[in-house]
């Protein structure tokens, strides 16, 4: 299950367009959680990587 958690580190600068609807949704999520947008962002994108159809590579 994904959880939000606060978590700094070292970072670099990347930009990204989101859809406004999406980033009202996120928004409404992290105030709610005391999460920053890079946060979630960087949470869910860990939480996705972590959790892809690795069928790929389980062929191996």
């Amino acid at each position: 299950m994904f959880q939000l958690r606060s978590d700094k580190k070292e970072t670099e600068n990347k930009t990204i367009r989101f859809p406004v609807p999406l980033i009202e949704e996120i928004e409404e999520v992290i105030r709610e959680n005391d999460v920053s947008f890079s946060g979630f962002v960087l949470q869910a994108c860990r939480y996705a990587l972590d959790n892809l159809n690795t069928s790929k590579t389980e062929k191996k």
